[in-house]
């Protein structure tokens, strides 16, 4: 068989094994609940694999190797932002966000929660959180796809539309019919997939070229400055620069599709298996990505071979040293990094359409039943939404990932830490800080970045969100009514199940 040939049935048992995932999920998957949150009983393994692969999408495979083959280790400092910041995600908000959903009103989604806590008799917090939730998810959904799509017509040379549907049409079968669970599981392989490629492909690499010797010199050879933290040249990054990439971390506080991992544990203390087990993970896979692209430096100017495209360094490298077989797994790595990230956005964005706004609507008649398969129909909905967007395979949609990653970080990262940590947090407080935050993230991005501007527009979103919902709150809060009364036991109530530790084995 010729290489493509074995790159398509790799790929052809990747997408088989999603499918029968994803009916595994819709068979253990019996109500809305189910659905939208796995009946909040994800084992630690599963929730830290699931929101790892959610989270680092193609960025992990394609995007930082090939940074780095680009500009040399000035680039690591986005990953030790992005490091830090979910680490401290796991240790601070995972255990707190999920003994507090349940004992706020069991919310079973952001904005819920948000809602609950703040006790928003308004409804305008959910609502808004909600809106912000489905219109900024649906157009990365759509990135995701054009991703998809050029990932085909750069792998196999193939039309751009068809690898855009049959991307689109794997992760909704599998979304479609599994839900949250079918989502997660299939986030367990692809977390896997990626894990293994990105620490086989470097070995192999450095196997290749001779030793760790060799390699450095060889990346010397192309560019002295390729092993310096801070560049050189016109490659050297500034004070602004570091602070920007590290405030990428700031984003984690807020991203739906990850901290609803949180949400879906068995048990507040389950976050301290998880943490470890997403951590590690998480580490790993960022020193394999790392090495991929600093080692690649080496590889192709030793062997003499150009690379276009650096953000393709691992799938070059995968298949000119390994079996044009297993080179089609790393092939689905990339794929999985895309689908994990889009079939976690699909659920997402379905509960913010349904529980946080169809819900709030009807109200009262919608059975358990009634509301799986209309969220169901949201993420088909979703979908044929984003389809249509990326059938432009020039759509800019694609610069929405940078801005959607800051928008969310800077509307529901401070929230999130208020809500946990701060009991004044009220429900004006909350609306002025999330939309202002969002507002200032947007404007920044578009209209004041470049010369001393040049910051990452979460850090301004995510400061001035932090401030007006404290200033807000502050002015608003009123003590000693009933609903802050119910607010202040269920506040007590959250740091007593973290203080009193798991429940002694049997």
């Amino acid at each position: 068989m010729t290489d493509q040939t074995w790159f398509i049935v790799a790929l052809v048992i990747y997408f088989a094994a999603m499918i029968a995932i994803g009916v595994y999920g819709a068979l253990k998957t019996k109500s809305h609940e189910d659905y939208m949150l796995g009946g909040r009983n994800l084992p630690p393994a599963v929730a830290a694999l699931s929101a790892g692969a959610s989270d680092m999408s193609g960025w992990l495979v394609m995007g930082l190797p090939g940074a780095l083959y680009a500009t040399g280790l000035v680039e690591i400092w986005l990953a030790i932002g992005l490091t830090i910041g979910a680490y401290l995600n796991w240790k601070l908000v995972a255990p707190r966000l999920r003994a507090y959903t349940e004992i706020a009103k069991n919310s079973i989604t952001v904005p819920s929660f948000l809602s609950n806590r703040t006790r928003d008799n308004t409804n305008i917090l959910r609502i808004a959180a909600g809106i912000i939730i489905l219109v900024f998810f649906t157009l990365y959904v759509s990135s995701g796809m054009v991703a998809g799509g050029k990932f085909f017509v750069s792998s196999f040379g193939g039309d751009y539309t068809v690898g855009m549907l049959i991307i689109a049409g794997v992760t909704l079968l599998y979304t479609l019919f599994g839900g949250f669970l079918g989502a997660s599981y299939t986030d367990v392989v692809q977390g896997l997939l990626m894990f293994a490629a990105l620490l086989i492909v470097p070995v192999l690499a450095i196997v290749s070229i001779g030793d760790l010797a060799e390699v450095a010199e060889g990346i010397r050879t192309v560019g002295a400055d390729n092993l310096d933290w801070f560049g050189g040249g016109l490659t050297a990054v500034t004070f602004i620069g570091i602070i920007s990439s590290l405030a990428w971390g700031l984003g984690y506080f807020g991203q739906p599709h990850i901290i609803v991992r949180f949400m879906a544990l068995r048990s507040a203390h389950d976050a301290k298996v998880a943490r470890r087990i997403g951590m590690g993970w998480m580490i790993l896979s960022l020193i394999g990505a790392v090495a991929v692209g600093l080692i690649g430096i080496a590889w192709f100017s030793i062997k003499g071979i150009d690379l276009p495209d650096p953000e393709t360094v691992t799938l070059v490298l995968a298949q000119n040293l390994m079996h044009p077989f297993v080179a089609g797994l790393v092939l689905s790595a990339v794929v999985a990094a895309i689908m994990s990230t889009m079939s976690s956005q699909m659920i997402v964005s379905s509960s913010a359409l349904i529980e946080d706004i169809a819900r709030l609507v009807f109200r009262k008649g919608l059975s358990e039943k009634m509301l799986a398969w209309l969220g169901r129909l949201a993420v088909l909905a979703i979908a044929l939404i984003a389809v249509s967007i990326a059938f432009d395979s020039e759509a800019t949609v694609l610069e929405l990932v940078g801005f959607a990653w800051a928008g969310f970080g800077s509307a529901f990262g401070p929230l999130m830490l208020l809500s946990l940590f701060w009991r004044r947090l009220t429900n004006y407080g909350a609306i002025v800080g999330m939309i202002s935050g969002a507002v200032v993230a947007y404007c920044w991005g578009q209209f004041l970045s470049g010369g001393i501007f040049d910051l990452y527009e979460i850090v301004p979103g995510f400061l001035v969100n932090l401030i007006l919902a404290v200033v807000i709150s502050l002015a608003t809060y009123r003590a000693d009514t009933a609903d802050d009364k119910e607010i202040q036991e269920e506040f007590t109530h959250t740091g007593e199940i973290i203080i009193q530790g798991p429940p002694a084995k049997s």
